[in-house]
């Protein structure tokens, strides 16, 4: 037989024809009681920019020679060739994939290795010069030389997503 223990609470339902008294309720929780003054607001939060990460990508590396990648005359240099635009395609070089590589040297010397879609372009044979003049133009590079190389070859994919969705290839 189970006998109840003398030490435990038993609490038993009311009765139908008995009045519950519920204890009172506790206050609604506010908005306004969970803001720091001190914090920025809520609709300030809201009024970021879109793309919080827009600043940290635009940022540039610090304590870079201006050779360097990520320096300004590098930086410049592929400025000035994303103003050159293959004849046919309506994307820059640069972002097509033509560029394969932009050195700087230490007498500010540019050196461009670039390729074509084909070696039967129809620009094969100014393309490069344009290049070279280009670079050349930019300030603080003393002079530009263009490096034409067919390994490895130019494919679609060396294009950025950027020249992708131009072509609406994405």
């Amino acid at each position: 037989m189970n006998k109840p223990t003398e030490d435990k609470e038993f609490v038993a339902a009311p009765a139908p024809n008995e009045d519950v008294i519920a204890p009172p309720k506790p206050p609604r929780a506010r908005v306004e009681d969970a803001i720091d003054p001190d914090e920025e607001s809520a609709s300030a939060k809201l009024e970021r920019k879109r793309d919080y990460l827009e600043g940290f990508l635009q940022k540039k590396p610090e304590n870079v020679a201006p050779g360097e990648p990520g320096g300004e005359l590098h930086d410049a240099v592929i400025a000035a060739l994303k103003e050159i635009y293959d004849p046919e395609i309506p994307v820059n070089i640069y972002d097509l994939g033509l560029i394969y590589g932009v050195e700087i040297t230490d007498e500010s010397d540019a050196l461009v290795t670039m390729t074509l879609t084909t070696p039967h372009c129809p620009v094969a044979e100014s393309m490069p010069g344009e290049v070279e003049l280009r670079a050349a133009s930019v300030p603080g590079v003393r002079d530009a030389e263009v490096n034409l190389v067919w390994d490895p070859p130019w494919a679609p994919d060396k294009m950025s997503d950027e020249a992708r969705l131009e072509l609406g290839m994405l």
